[in-house]
């Protein structure tokens, strides 16, 4: 039922909408909790008891008994029996390691620091500051170098939507061009690995921070004849003279001003007939245009409360790019659920 609808019941159909609104985190931090617990792993290989997972578990019984009751209630798990769980295919991909896993999203989004940065909202819209940098005192990703475990779940979380992602982006990517790729701030190279795999005339790099690239050996384990994974900083440079750049999810991160200077190392890198592949969410430039674009408002909010970063309309991804002596050259839209678009861009 659309909000329309809604409004169109009276007040008493209002009310339960926004209350029901307003327990919405509910649910997800028995997603987060879950995970965060390792029940889901622990019904891997079958049924339990909550006294049975209770004890392998080291946790308090009868509150385990309570979570599992929720977690039933959103459908993780099945009660088979009285007293007697299994996981459900929601609760498998809360797994860690298994085919489609959110369990690193989960981890991330229901936990620090960015569970305590949407409750700090209203500050950021008083202060335009992130809701990490007024509860801890530094950007998001100072605070993820401060705290390994976190940041490996952030870098897991992100190879875990890249991964999902990968087969609707790779098709956009017309790379028929290209014979030298670049990965710019590519994490553990899941989408690069997934690019040449697709390419096989094409040689890539994998460009991040040491800390980006940890994981990387593995993932491009299949491709490591054509890729090499180089430590370096986007602000300061970027590896020069290659046909084709890509950045995903890397502008939306950040602020307009530090966006600029990611792209003007781009631009410096680039041939005169290299081209530069955004690949981020694209905000409808109206207002009412969201139909086709159902997440875009809501990651918008979380990059304003996490990093101070922005999901961008076309035309503020043209204007970022032409300070930079960028144009676009053309927009597609990623096929249906993803809500990704890949922007090509070449030099003015």
């Amino acid at each position: 039922m659309s909000v329309d609808q809604i409004a169109g019941l009276g007040v008493d159909a209002d009310r339960a909408y926004v209350v029901g609104m307003l327990f919405a985190f509910c649910p997800a931090q028995v997603v987060h909790t879950v995970a965060r617990l390792g029940v889901a792993d622990a019904l891997a290989d079958g049924a339990r008891t909550t006294s049975q997972l209770a004890t392998e578990l080291d946790l308090h019984e009868p509150s385990l008994k309570r979570l599992l009751r929720g977690a039933t209630q959103v459908g993780l798990v099945k009660e088979t029996e009285p007293d007697v769980y299994t996981l459900t295919g929601a609760g498998e991909v809360l797994r860690e390691g298994v085919t489609g896993s959110v369990r690193n999203l989960a981890l991330t989004f229901g936990g620090e620091p960015t569970w305590k940065s949407w409750g700090r909202m209203a500050d950021s819209v008083r202060t335009g500051r992130s809701g990490i940098e007024l509860e801890h005192g530094r950007t998001a990703f100072e605070w993820l170098a401060e705290n390994p475990e976190a940041e490996a779940h952030f870098n897991g979380a992100m190879a875990e939507t890249t991964s999902t992602q990968n087969p609707a982006i790779v098709a956009e990517c017309d790379l028929s061009g290209t014979r030298t790729l670049v990965d710019v701030g590519g994490g553990n190279g899941t989408l690069i690995a997934s690019l040449l795999a697709a390419n096989p005339h094409v040689s890539g790099t994998l460009y991040d921070l040491p800390m980006g690239l940890a994981e990387a050996a593995p993932v491009l384990a299949p491709v490591a004849d054509r890729c090499r994974a180089l430590p370096g900083d986007f602000f300061e440079s970027v590896p020069a003279g290659h046909d084709t750049y890509v950045l995903k999810s890397v502008l939306h991160d950040w602020d307009d001003a530090n966006a600029a200077r990611i792209l003007r190392s781009c631009a410096r890198a680039m041939r005169p007939d290299s081209e530069l592949l955004i690949i981020e969410q694209v905000m409808p430039s109206g207002t009412t245009d969201f139909a086709d674009e159902p997440f875009v408002v809501m990651s918008d909010l979380n990059m304003m409360v996490c990093t101070t970063g922005k999901e961008r309309t076309r035309e503020e991804f043209a204007a970022l790019l032409a300070g930079a002596g960028l144009r676009i050259s053309s927009v597609a839209r990623c096929a249906f659920p993803i809500s990704m678009s890949v922007l090509r861009a070449v030099p003015a």
